[in-house]
């Protein structure tokens, strides 16, 4: 993988984890956090749909790596979710 196909790879985990943090709601941190949420997404995405045997749906080829955008952005979700339950402010 070369350093471009690195960087393209980097600004999609980081839309997908922005995308991620939108749905829901929950959104700390600025890009660098982002594109955290899309790579531990797209583990957590993939290790949960080859779990239940679903397929891997919308998926980027880059330097002979895969990544799934769909699980990715579902994963993310998954994950800021329970970060977001975690660390929930209480009022007072």
């Amino acid at each position: 993988m070369t350093i471009v196909e690195f960087l393209v790879l980097l600004v999609i985990a980081g839309v997908c984890g922005s995308v991620a943090k939108a749905l829901t709601g929950f959104s700390r941190g600025g890009c660098l956090v982002s594109v955290a949420v899309g790579l531990l997404g797209a583990l957590l995405g993939t290790w949960v749909g080859r779990n239940l045997g679903l397929p891997e749906l919308l998926a980027v080829r880059l330097g002979g790596e895969t990544f799934p955008i769909l699980w990715s952005i579902i994963g993310g979700a998954l994950l800021v979710a329970v970060l977001g339950l975690l660390t929930a402010r209480h009022p007072g």
